[in-house]
Order: structure tokens, then C-alpha cells, then sequence
């Protein structure tokens, strides 16, 4: 059930990105927000109540909770036209435990693929804080990086896993590279939005574009 919450939780990441970049409506996603949320809630909790309750068991399945109820938050706020500065302090809360969870790949379990992984959903985390808490105007930014992670991170590898590939050394190494130069995209991208912002800062878009408005960026 795990790679199948992960396959919807791509799916999910890929509509809201369109939603960042214009392409798709608020609402509407919303709506789907709102299945994939309840079902990341209700499922977990149920494999959680039903296993043999190990500290590692019920680690696993913890981190689940963080994207159903991220999904949720977000399906409200956008369904509802709640202003999306709550949504933003609880994904700075959600970055956090993800940094942990990242180390705890790398240092506990030996897994880099999971722990790169890890490390890219806490930097997502924090854009969606920037943008909803903050304010700030990288609304197409946050879109780009959440197109390329539904992909990279959540759609691909639970795929793979369905496929049974995944454990394959090679695939492994493979998405390592992967995820490396998605890093690098990411971080090309943002001197873009750096520049961007530096230009208008000479006709004072940049300081308009520091104030929260209130409107939720999903």
C-alpha cells in the first residue's frame, strides 16, 4: 500500500505544480487534494494500528502523515479560499521533521537515494513556507520544482517498486544521478529567480513582492 500512497502523492504533486505555473485551477485540484489526503491519513493510521508496533514499523508509516496531511491542508485552504499563511508555517514545521528524516537515511539505514529524496521534499516544504507565509512571489519556481520532483521522487521510483526494479543496484546508482542533477536544475533555476528579482528591483516590484497577501500558493 506504501508505493501506491507514494504513486497518488505523485499525482498530487504533479496537478498542484500546474496549479503553481497557471496550468490547471485551484479548486479543482483541490478536490484531489482532498482524496489523496484522506486516504494518506485513514490508510496509515490503519497499518499503524494493526502492525506489531516496532519503533522502525511505526517510524515508516509516521511518514506518510506528513503528505496526507500536507495534501488535506491544502485541499481546505484552496477548496475554501483560506488564506494560506497557516498552510505556510505548518510546511516549516513538515521541513523540519523531513531534514530528519533525511539524516536518519544517510546516518541510520545507509540509503542515499532516500535520504537526496528526503533532503529535496524539505527544501519543497520550505518554498511552500516562503511562499505562503513569507509571501514571496515564486510561485512559477515552486511549480518548476514540484513538477520534476512528482516525478523523481514519488511517480518513477513507486513504479519502480510496483515493477520490482527498485532494489537493483544499478537502478539505484541510476537514481542517485538522477536526483543529483534535479538538485542542479533546481538550483539553476532559483540564479534565474535570483536575477529576476534583482531586475525588478529597480521599478519596486521586489519589495511588493515581499508582502503576504494572504493567498495561498499551492
Amino acid at each position: 500500500m506504501g508505493q501506491v500512497g507514494l504513486l497518488l502523492s505523485g499525482a498530487a504533486l504533479f496537478l498542484n505544480s500546474l496549479v503553481l505555473m497557471g496550468r490547471a485551477n485551484g479548486k479543482s485540484v483541490g478536490v484531489f487534494n482532498l482524496f489523496v489526503g484522506f486516504l494518506q491519513i485513514v490508510i496509515p493510521f490503519y497499518l499503524i494500528v494493526v502492525s506489531d508496533q516496532a519503533n522502525w514499523t511505526v517510524y515508516g508509516y509516521a511518514a506518510t502523515f506528513l503528505f496526507g496531511l500536507t495534501y488535506l491542508y491544502v485541499g481546505f485552504t484552496a477548496c475554501m479560499g483560506l488564506a494560506g499563511n497557516g498552510l505556510g508555517w505548518f510546511s516549516l514545521w513538515v521541513s523540519v521533521i523531513a531534514v530528519v528524516y533525511a539524516v536518519v537515511a544517510a546516518l541510520h539505514f545507509k540509503d542515499t537515494v532516500s535520504s537526496l529524496t528526503w533532503f529535496m521534499w524539505a527544501f519543497l516544504w520550505l518554498l511552500f513556507f516562503l511562499g505562503n507565509a513569507l509571501g514571496k512571489r515564486i510561485d512559477g519556481y515552486i511549480g518548476k520544482v514540484a513538477f520534476v520532483q512528482s516525478w523523481v521522487t514519488l511517480t518513477a521510483p513507486s513504479l519502480l517498486v510496483l515493477t520490482d526494479v527498485w532494489g537493483a543496484p544499478i537502478v539505484q546508482r541510476l537514481w542517485t544521478y538522477v536526483l543529483l542533477a534535479s538538485i542542479v536544475y533546481f538550483l539553476f533555476a532559483l540564479r534565474s529567480v535570483k536575477r529576476a528579482q534583482g531586475e525588478g528591483r529597480g521599478d519596486g516590484t521586489s519589495d511588493r513582492a515581499a508582502q503576504p497577501t494572504g493567498e495561498t500558493n499551492i
